[in-house]
């Protein structure tokens, strides 16, 4: 079943990049059996390497995409496609997966982790970075 979520992640993800200061890929990320306590800031912090004193940001998953899911009247013809893509991965994030939230680990090169639980206990979603100065 989680296999499934995660090739539909991927599918969904493939070639998209998140626009801040540069430009990353999306990633899948899949840890087994974590969904069973609820995901702090530290076990988070733990599962992706990060050390304890990091500091973490939540937002909401609409909030997150909301300058690449949203079409604006002055954009061309691939931008307009763009945005249908992350409208597609944002529906294909709130239909597999339930209570998803948007992670941003760090300051500047901050490290983004969109992840919720799916249907078979696991925790899932994808990852990015982004540069904010």
């Amino acid at each position: 079943m989680t296999n499934e979520v995660t090739e539909k992640l991927k599918q969904a993800s493939k070639n998209l990049v998140m626009m801040s200061e540069s430009e990353y890929p999306y990633e899948v990320v899949l840890w087994s059996n974590q969904a069973q306590e609820p995901l702090t800031n530290q076990k988070l912090l733990q599962l992706t390497g990060h050390s304890p004193e990091t500091l973490i940001e939540t937002v909401e998953i609409d909030y997150f995409f909301r300058n690449c899911a949203e079409e604006k009247e002055w954009h061309d013809e691939v931008q307009k496609q763009d945005v249908e893509r992350f409208k597609s991965l944002l529906r294909t994030l709130k239909d597999n997966l339930h209570d998803i939230q948007v992670y941003r680990i760090g300051t500047i090169n901050i490290d983004v982790y969109i992840i919720g639980k799916t249907p078979s206990g696991d925790l899932a979603g994808i990852s990015t970075k982004i540069v904010e100065t």
